[in-house]
């Protein structure tokens, strides 16, 4: 959008108002900001964190009346 459009509408708003947008505008500069400064998690950052039982791929006990 021309700055010029922007500026007529801002011109029409009372001050009030013209408060809100001043907030708002520096909430999307923090937000912009925020998403920069992001740091993006490398793969396998979280190996050796969990172990897998040896038996994860085992029947269950509960459903060994279904599974016959």
């Amino acid at each position: 959008m021309a700055d010029l459009i922007i500026y007529s509408k801002l011109a029409k708003l009372p001050k009030d108002k013209l408060e809100e947008v001043n907030d708002f505008v520096d909430f999307l500069i923090q937000k912009t900001k925020a998403k920069k400064n992001k740091v993006k998690p490398k793969f396998g950052a979280l190996k050796g964190m969990f172990v897998m039982a040896k038996d994860f791929d085992e029947p269950l006990e509960d459903f060994k009346k279904y599974m016959q």
